[in-house]
């Protein structure tokens, strides 16, 4: 998605970290050209209010139930795994709850 216009953030660069800045996972820097792109730019605002309120509706439907320990381990094991550019196996997580 783009707008079409120039922007001195890309509108693919604000789309592929728009997580990371949902959930303030990135440096302040960086934070603040989002929201200058956010600005300038009407689609990626929409998409980000859209993303914004999906994650609230998911925290209000499923926030309160607990997540077994050892499936938490092994998520963020793989998360891990995935952060350090080491390969991941292809046995896929549900599977190995099994």
């Amino acid at each position: 998605m783009s707008c079409g216009e120039p922007h001195e953030t890309d509108c693919s660069e604000v789309l592929d970290h728009l997580y990371e800045f949902l959930d303030h996972e990135m440096p302040d820097s960086d934070c603040t050209k989002f929201e200058v792109h956010f600005e300038e730019c009407s689609p990626c605002l929409e998409k980000y209010g859209l993303e914004q309120a999906v994650k609230k509706l998911v925290k209000r439907c499923c926030g309160h139930d607990d997540v077994p320990s050892d499936l938490r381990a092994k998520v963020m094991g793989r998360i891990d795994l995935i952060r350090s550019g080491q390969a991941v196996p292809d046995q896929d997580v549900a599977t190995a709850q099994e």
